[in-house]
């Protein structure tokens, strides 16, 4: 398990910083893993990543589909847990690396950066 608490975060060096800049986000998303469906919601996304805020984390690096409702869409993307936060003890989320993010996923990200 790859957990790293919030305090520690805040002092990442900028080799291990992200490739690309997370936009903050509060999307309600699904994600289904062992013919479950659990849900949870985005509190930062980006074209290759997001952290989704979840009593229920998966083993890590396990791959799953997620899935958010845009308008009368449903975005669905593939992802691979990298890392656990914790925070008081206990996990509070997961952050996930988008494995192949299709066209339309990437537009809904760059709709999310200009604010449309």
């Amino acid at each position: 398990m790859n957990l790293v608490p919030n305090r520690e975060r805040k002092h990442m060096t900028s080799s291990e910083k992200r490739a690309f800049k997370r936009i903050n986000a509060n999307i309600d998303a699904r994600f289904f893993y062992g013919n479950i469906f659990y849900s949870g919601t985005v509190l930062n996304i980006s074209e290759k990543g997001m952290f989704i805020n979840t009593k229920r984390c998966l083993p890590s690096d396990s791959m799953f589909v997620i899935i958010i409702r845009e308008e009368n869409a449903l975005l669905k993307v593939i992802a691979k847990v990298r890392r656990y936060s914790v925070d008081g003890g206990s996990t509070d989320g997961m952050g996930v690396e988008l494995l192949s993010p299709s066209a339309d996923y990437v537009k809904f990200i760059n709709r999310l950066k200009i604010g449309v």
